[in-house]
């Protein structure tokens, strides 16, 4: 008789622990500052993960639904998919990084004679006055060469670059590793990824993921139209009005970088109009190039750029242009390319837990309604 009591006891003792289990308000933003913190002092090892992870995110549906079409083992699909991308990196870098290499020493070993081409189809025979003194365009040529010699060796620009490109090379290495994982692996990190949320919260966790699927995938495929849109514009300006050697591949790297915002098309730019100034004949040139890197940022940011990735992410430019200028200051490159992603996240996650319709023209049923 003495039992049943005990039984109950510890019956209503685990039903007060399944109710009381879970996250306060209060631990869920200490939780939430704690992964800011900690990723804040992993932020330059976060871009090799989020390149691979958002590649991985794109690629999964068309795995998947190979695999469904076809009902041969997904691993099949997920090697010819990562065979594919390793493929297209090692011809891009092989027809056009080699040459682009030989063109970008040529433009540092001839610097002084292109600087005094230049500065003579600018000045011709005159002269100018610069703090009091007369400079030629030869002379020009000089001090602008010999400023920039002396700003390379005190800032120690080559061991920085040189250490750049070691971390480059390992990262890329480290970058297909993780690609191919998340490839292989993806929908069981995902669930990994839920098994974190307390149990009690995991149906709304795996709700909000539900609705915010279909409007990352709308963000992402916007990013990729962008990114057609400025390899095709690039080799038409590059191409066939500026007539620069190598167009196809500057315009390749071009849309490839679009993809990383505010510093990628900075990259693209600067690695283009190196080229262009080495090929340069006159100051014409020079103006010509410039127009032409005016013109395509205009269309792309003022243009295309709002009408599409406006339309797939309905953010507000302030808003976006805060989360680029947050991002990139915390977490560096891999904090501008989730700048958006995590914008919406948020912005999908608050619309779940007050109940209130998102404000996108995404159709999302409850996980429940899907058959």
């Amino acid at each position: 008789m003495s039992s049943r009591p005990r039984q109950d006891r510890a019956r209503s003792s685990d039903e007060e622990i399944q109710r009381t289990r879970g996250i306060s308000p209060t631990g869920a933003v200490l939780a939430l500052i704690l992964v800011l913190v900690f990723l804040y002092a992993v932020r330059w090892a976060l871009l090799p993960f989020v390149i691979s992870a958002v590649a991985a995110y794109i690629l999964t549906p068309l795995i998947q639904w190979l695999t469904k079409r076809t009902h041969v083992p997904r691993i099949f699909f997920v090697c010819a998919v990562f065979i594919a991308l390793l493929a297209v990196g090692v011809t891009i870098i092989i027809l056009g990084a080699a040459p682009l290499i030989r063109e970008a020493t040529a433009t540092v070993a001839d610097l002084g004679d292109t600087m005094e081409r230049l500065a003579r189809g600018a000045l011709g025979d005159r002269s100018i006055e610069f703090f009091g003194q007369s400079m030629n365009a030869q002379q020009v040529a000089q001090a602008a060469v010999a400023g920039l010699r002396n700003w390379i060796d005190q800032a120690g620009v080559i061991l920085t670059v040189a250490g750049w490109s070691v971390a480059g090379l390992f990262g890329t290495f480290l970058t297909c590793v993780l690609l191919f994982f998340f490839l292989k692996d993806g929908p069981r990190l995902a669930r990994g990824a839920l098994w974190l949320a307390p149990p009690k919260h995991r149906p709304t966790v795996e709700f909000i993921w539900y609705r915010l699927d279909p409007i990352l995938k709308r963000y992402f495929i916007g990013v990729i139209i962008v990114m057609i849109y400025a390899t095709a514009a690039a080799y038409v300006g590059l191409g066939l009005f500026l007539g620069i050697r190598h167009a196809s591949f500057l315009a390749l790297v071009t849309g490839l970088l679009e993809m990383i915002p505010v510093a990628g098309p900075v990259a693209a730019a600067v690695l283009a109009g190196l080229v262009a100034l080495h090929q340069a004949d006159n100051f014409a040139a020079v103006v010509a190039y410039a127009i032409y890197a005016t013109a395509l940022r205009l269309s792309i940011d003022q243009l295309l750029g709002p009408v599409v990735l406006g339309q797939a992410a309905q953010l507000h430019p302030t808003v976006i242009i805060f989360c680029f200028l947050s991002g990139g200051l915390l977490f560096g490159i891999a904090g501008v390319i989730m700048a958006v992603p995590v914008a919406l996240a948020l912005k999908v996650s608050l619309a779940t837990l007050y109940d209130e319709a998102i404000p996108l023209s995404v159709h999302v049923r409850h996980p429940e309604e899907r058959t």
